[in-house]
């Protein structure tokens, strides 16, 4: 029987699963070889300007294979509609049967996502973290924050917004976690200021100049998912000592990599996955003084791993309940 699984189930149990261990385990899984995952599929929306992104994949040897469907529609807010929107399919990889329906409203996408930047500064921040800098004032500004607490001892805060006006609902949000956080003016003011920096933008044209990073500083940058985007100056890649990608199959086609492979900053060959780093065969930050870029655009595992994680603990939930 198919679960149905709603947005306030997922809710619930997501705080019982280590969802950046997750994330490594499919990271690790995708670069060793394991995973199948076919291209994104996208459509792009003009009138009103929106994306929806289609990713499937599996691990050989797993379980399931999942297919995610998510969507961003940029002016919902004015709708009184969240800009995201989407649900995750998990079918049996034996039977090719759906065995769950999981109406996470693109919650999900939002949390591994969040958790894959995690991810990144885990294995790929100094370590000596002085100030956290955040570019963008979304869903991604703040789940990016509250996944990195746990893992950076690092409590001061720089944000930028495109648009102040949100400072003061973030600034509210975060009122009782003991953080020390200040507004930007600019997002070269976050990048002279903080040396772990990320982007959660959907801009069209760069918001980091090379010239403004410091040493020893790490930047995750998440925004730039389709061709059109690009939130780093090509030269920060140019620059950097490490670049990493969550796939190099995907930098092909979009993200920071891409951008600046196609403006000719940067060789395709000098850059390596995250999940050859989390497996460690290959080294990820060797001193504080290097300048590391990870260039997250999703992968399907993230989504297969986070869809069975929930899917597995509703079922052992439901088993628990007496008859």
């Amino acid at each position: 029987m198919t679960q149905l699984i709603p947005i306030e189930t997922i809710e619930e149990v997501l705080s019982q699963l280590d969802v950046v261990a997750l994330m490594e385990e499919g990271f690790a899984a995708y670069s060793d070889g394991r995973a199948v995952v076919p291209p994104v599929g996208e459509l792009i929306f003009e009138d009103p300007p929106g994306e929806t992104h289609i990713k499937y994949g599996y691990i050989r040897g797993g379980d399931h294979y999942v297919i995610k469907i998510a969507s961003g529609f940029y002016g919902n807010p004015e709708l009184g509609l969240p800009s995201g929107s989407g649900m995750m399919l998990l079918f049996s990889q034996k039977t090719g049967f759906p065995e769950a329906v999981l109406l996470d409203e693109g919650h999900l996408t939002d949390v591994r996502t969040a958790a894959a930047g995690a991810v990144a500064a885990k294995h790929l921040a100094p370590s000596d973290v002085q100030r956290i800098g955040i570019l963008g004032g979304g869903v991604q500004a703040r789940l990016q924050l509250e996944l990195l607490l746990p893992l950076i001892s690092c409590r001061k805060v720089l944000v930028w917004m495109r648009d102040p006006g949100g400072v003061d609902s973030y600034l509210e949000y975060f009122a009782d976690s003991g953080l020390e956080i200040e507004s930007a003016a600019s997002p070269g003011e976050v990048a002279d200021g903080c040396t772990l920096i990320v982007t959660t933008t959907p801009s069209k044209t760069p918001l980091l100049s090379a010239e403004r990073i410091r040493k020893g500083t790490h930047i995750t940058a998440i925004g730039s998912d389709t061709v059109d985007k690009i939130e780093l100056e090509p030269e920060i890649l140019a620059n950097a000592d490490l670049v990493v990608v969550d796939s190099l199959s995907q930098s092909e086609t979009r993200g920071e990599v891409f951008r600046a492979v196609e403006a000719g900053a940067l060789r395709r060959d000098s850059v390596v996955e995250l999940g050859a780093v989390i497996s460690g065969r290959v080294p990820g930050r060797t001193d504080n003084q290097q300048i590391t870029v990870c260039d997250l655009t999703g992968v399907a595992v993230q989504d297969l791993m986070i869809a069975q994680g929930v899917s597995d603990q509703v079922a052992q939930a439901s088993r628990q309940q007496p008859e």
